[in-house]
């Protein structure tokens, strides 16, 4: 390592309360030095760096072991405002303002020394700017891993499986159909038959905007798994335009029980369990 990157590191890891003030306040003002919240952000990753200079970090790479409570500290910063909604720049900007601290701290140091002075800030600089980038990029990795999450919990929450009755179960579907809803669909369903031993499962459709050839394989592998489990299914919400694409594509949906609404569908599976549904007398 050469004798500018030591320095900077050493400068990185000498840096006390005032060039902790100097990172705050860079990076979001005036105000920002009373922020606690950010005062703690600032404190964990200085306190990072410290940690990893001190065992013996280098200066040209952060992959070395040694940055590795560097990392760890600038990914959790990253998630944690990934998840508040902040954005990338902001978290980028965060770190990038760590140069005006060790700026000074090299003025101070290699002021009388022009050469020492420009490697210094250049070493400085190409330090930053690496935290920087790696901040940038696990902050992308969270954000996409919080839209994941996001996704998987509102694909749940878009297909419930409903108890209508005893031995009658109805999936609302809502929304597009694709291979990874109707995967969950049919595993939520089977399951749920199993766990309450229904005759009958309801799919009603009436929510799902268009159907064509994709939608209508789906249905039918949905169809084709809950008779496989010993009970039976209808699909409800048959409207008259979905009616007119499904004849115009040609769709079989022979042998399959269809409604035009919920109404009709529940009063078919209370008939074929046996029920009577009757107004009572006032």
């Amino acid at each position: 390592m050469t004798d500018h990157r030591q320095t900077t590191l050493a400068l990185l890891a000498e840096g006390g309360d005032d060039f902790l003030r100097d990172w705050i306040a860079e990076a979001g003002g005036a105000d920002a030095a009373a922020d606690g919240h950010r005062a703690r952000e600032a404190r964990a990753v200085l306190g990072a760096l410290r940690s990893a200079v001190q065992g013996g970090a280098r200066g040209d790479s952060l992959d070395d072991a040694a940055w590795l409570p560097a990392r760890q500290a600038l990914a959790s910063l990253s998630g944690a405002r990934a998840a508040a909604g902040e954005s990338a720049a902001d978290t980028s900007r965060f770190v990038l303002a760590l140069k005006r601290p060790l700026f000074n701290s090299i003025l101070r140091r290699h002021g009388d020394d022009p050469a020492g002075l420009s490697d210094a800030l250049w070493s400085a600089t190409t330090l930053v700017d690496r935290l920087a980038q790696f901040t940038v990029s696990t902050f992308q990795q969270a954000r996409e891993d919080i839209i994941r999450r996001q996704q998987d919990e509102l694909l749940e929450l878009s297909t419930p499986v409903v108890k209508l009755w005893d031995g009658v179960l109805a999936v609302p579907m809502i929304g597009t159909l694709d291979s990874a809803r109707t995967s969950l669909v049919m595993e939520t369903l089977l399951q749920r038959i199993v766990e309450t031993g229904a005759e009958l499962a309801i799919i009603d459709i009436t929510g799902v905007p268009t159907v064509d050839t994709l939608v209508a394989q789906h249905l039918l592998k949905t169809v084709s798994a809950i008779r496989l489990m010993g009970a039976d299914c209808i699909i409800s919400g048959i409207r008259p335009q979905i009616a007119q694409t499904i004849v115009h594509l040609g769709i079989e949906l022979e042998g399959i029980m269809t409604k035009a609404t919920l109404a009709d569908a529940l009063a078919l599976a209370l008939k074929r369990t046996g029920h009577t549904v009757t107004r009572a007398r006032a």
